[in-house]
């Protein structure tokens, strides 16, 4: 019964972290596309595909550590 009760608050504890860190991401992403609003700012194509190419890198990073890797169908 202990066991299903930590895996629970292990869940609840994952939803309730996932969440916050998520809605932080997003309006992170909202408030870094204001800068796109060229009567405010100057920028060059080549500072956007940089800014975009390090936030994919860390989303494919991020999304990485979520996948499981099935070690017995390993060969060589």
């Amino acid at each position: 019964m202990e066991l299903i009760e930590n895996e629970k608050t292990k869940k609840e504890r994952f939803k309730k972290s996932a969440e916050s860190r998520t809605i932080n991401v997003l309006r992170a992403l909202k408030v870094l596309g204001n800068c796109a609003n060229q009567n405010l700012y100057n920028y060059h194509e080549y500072e956007i595909n940089k800014i975009f190419r390090i936030i994919e890198k860390k989303v494919l990073e991020t999304r990485g550590k979520f996948e499981t890797i099935d070690e017995e169908s390993f060969k060589l």
